[in-house]
């Protein structure tokens, strides 16, 4: 998860991160089931003949994929969903779910987007020149979303990707639901 994602848990218990599938090995201090459900190659295409991806895709070598199951059980719980995803899954889950919303998160620049993958100390030289190589063409499909954020100050950030969700619990059709008692009480 990233920080922004960990300090939004922090702040509502209506918010659940989906735990992506993937095919890359575990990081020092990652541990299955809790930052990603680690699986094999042939797991892995063996769920994609089953179906059971909201959304996948390959990046920097490895594949990555939402369980589509794990994120129904969710919604119809009433919890609200993350997927920390690129703009190619989420061309996928705009094509197989209505009414999600969408968000981007920009860096304040290519400079700070560099130092900060330099100071995960999680990708070698390597790796962070191939991610820089590719940030600009990923970046470019800001367009697609619904929402764009800056994340210059983290907390302001923060406060913003949270308002997303507030705004969208306070929308009529969903109040409507949640106090269908309420409301019937007092109109009638």
């Amino acid at each position: 998860k990233t920080s922004m994602v960990k300090a939004l848990l922090k702040r509502d218990d209506a918010i659940r991160v989906s735990v992506s599938h993937t095919t890359r090995s575990p990081r020092p201090g990652e541990q299955d089931g809790q930052d990603y459900n680690f699986v094999t190659h042939a797991e892995f295409d063996q769920m994609i003949s089953e179906a059971a991806f909201l959304e996948y895709a390959e990046v920097f070598e490895n594949k990555y994929g939402t369980s589509h199951i794990w994120v129904k059980e969710q919604l119809a719980l009433g919890i609200d969903v993350i997927l920390e995803i690129d703009w190619q899954g989420a061309q996928q889950v705009r094509r197989l779910m209505k009414g999600i919303v969408s968000v981007f998160i920009l860096p304040p620049s290519r400079q700070v987007l560099e130092q900060r993958l330099q100071g995960r100390g999680q990708d070698d030289a390597s790796v962070i020149a191939l991610r820089m190589s590719k940030a600009v063409d990923e970046m470019s499909h800001y367009p697609e979303f619904d929402y764009v954020i800056i994340n210059d100050d983290f907390d302001q950030a923060v406060q913003e990707l949270h308002s997303l969700f507030l705004a969208r619990r306070l929308r009529q059709e969903v109040q409507q639901l949640r106090y269908e008692g309420l409301l019937t009480e007092l109109l009638s």
